[in-house]
C-alpha cells in the first residue's frame, strides 16, 4: 500500500487502483478564467478537470469560475497570492501582474506577421519565463494563444487618424499602456472585461481591440457592428497555479497533471485560433462589417505601431526581453521559416 499525501488529504493506492475517496478527501482547487462559459477555452478545461480527477482518483476536484465571476485578472492573481483561488487561465494582462516580461509576447503592437512566430518565440523563450514565475511562486500549467486581436467599433474606423477618434476600451490597471496611447494620439478607458458590454451600449466606450470568438461570446458586435481586419497582436495566455497548491501534490500526479494541461493547451490553441474565423462569419450574418486592409493601411497603421516601441521597450516590457524578442523574430525571418 502506497500513501499519497495531498494538502490536507491522503488517499491510498492498492493493486495499482485508487480505492473511492469520501468527500473529506477531496481538494478542491478554484479556477478562475475571463473566458465565457460554453466555448472552447472552457470545454478545454472542462475537460483537463476531468483527467485530473480520474488520475487522482476523484482526489482532486478542478472548480473553474468563469465570464470573469471571480474579478479580472488583476484581483484574480491577487486572490491567488493568498490561497482564496489556486488556479487561473490569464492572458498576458494578467500574467504580467507576475512578471511583466512575459508582456514581450502580445504587447508590441504588429510584431508578429504570422502565429507561427508568435509560437515560436514562446517556445524559445518559454524555461527563462517559466523560471521567473516559479521564483514568483507560480507554476505554469501549459501555453497557448487563441489567435490575432481586431478592432471592433461603432463606426467604421479604418485608419489610425478613425481610431483617435473612438474612445478605446483597455483592461483596467495597465496604467503604462494607457498612457503610451494618450501620447499617440488615442483616447483609451479603462475597464475591466465584466464591464465592456454595458459600457458599449451607453457610450463609455465605442471601440475595443478583441478577440473575434469573445467578441461573438460577448455580443459586443451588436454596438459595435464594425470590424476592422488587422492583426494587431496575437492574445497569448497560459494557466497557472500557485506554487504551494502545487508542491504538495507528489512528483507522480504531478506529471499526469502536467500532461493533461498540456492537452488542454494544444487543443485551445488549435480550436481557437480556428473558431475566431468561424465567429467573423457568424457575426457577418448578423449584420458586422468587415473592413479590409489595403497595402497602403497597413503602412499607416505599422508606422503608428512601430512609434510605441521606444516607449514600450524599458516601460511596459523590460529593455532585455524587448530586444530578445526582437532578435528571435529576425532569427525567424531570416530563415525564410520556422527554425528547427
Amino acid at each position: 500500500m502506497k500513501i499519497l499525501r495531498m494538502a490536507s488529504l491522503t488517499v491510498f493506492l492498492t493493486a495499482g487502483a485508487l480505492r473511492s475517496v469520501t468527500a473529506a478527501d477531496i481538494t478542491t482547487i478554484k479556477l478562475a478564467t475571463v473566458a465565457p462559459q460554453g466555448t472552447s477555452l472552457h470545454k478545454a478545461l472542462l475537460e483537463m478537470a476531468d483527467k485530473w480527477r480520474k488520475s487522482s482518483g476523484g482526489a482532486i476536484a478542478l472548480k473553474i469560475f468563469t465570464d470573469g465571476v471571480a474579478g479580472g485578472e488583476a484581483r484574480v492573481v491577487s486572490k491567488m497570492r493568498v490561497g482564496e483561488i489556486q488556479a487561473a487561465m490569464l492572458s498576458v494582462e494578467g500574467l504580467t501582474k507576475i512578471d511583466p516580461s512575459i508582456s514581450a509576447l502580445e504587447d508590441v503592437p504588429m510584431l508578429f506577421h504570422s502565429l507561427e512566430e508568435v509560437s515560436y518565440v514562446r517556445e524559445k523563450l518559454r524555461p527563462a519565463i517559466e523560471k521567473k514565475f516559479r521564483d514568483k511562486g507560480f507554476v505554469l500549467l501549459f501555453w497557448g494563444d487563441a489567435g490575432w486581436v481586431h478592432f471592433f467599433s461603432k463606426d467604421a474606423a479604418i485608419d489610425p487618424a478613425d481610431m483617435k477618434k473612438t474612445k478605446l476600451w483597455v483592461w483596467s490597471g495597465n496604467v503604462d499602456q494607457e498612457e503610451i496611447m494618450k501620447s499617440a494620439g488615442l483616447h483609451p478607458v479603462s475597464l475591466e472585461t465584466a464591464d465592456i458590454y454595458l459600457s458599449l451600449k451607453n457610450g463609455l466606450i465605442n471601440a475595443l481591440p478583441y478577440l473575434p470568438l469573445g467578441a461573438l461570446a460577448g455580443q459586443f458586435y451588436v454596438p459595435c457592428p464594425h470590424m476592422l481586419q488587422l492583426n494587431w497582436g496575437p492574445l497569448v495566455g497560459a494557466t497557472v497555479i500557485n506554487a504551494r497548491t502545487w508542491d504538495a501534490f507528489p512528483a507522480a500526479v504531478r506529471n499526469d497533471l502536467l500532461k493533461a494541461a498540456a492537452e488542454a493547451g494544444n487543443e485551445i490553441t488549435a480550436k481557437a485560433r480556428a473558431e475566431n474565423a468561424e465567429a467573423i462569419e457568424a457575426m457577418k450574418k448578423k449584420g458586422l462589417s468587415v473592413h479590409a486592409v489595403t497595402p497602403e493601411v497597413e503602412t499607416q497603421w505599422r508606422q503608428f505601431a512601430e512609434a510605441f516601441y521606444p516607449k514600450i521597450r524599458g516601460g511596459m516590457i523590460p529593455a532585455e526581453m524587448f530586444d530578445q524578442v526582437q532578435s528571435l523574430v529576425k532569427e525567424v525571418r531570416a530563415s525564410g521559416g520556422i527554425p528547427k
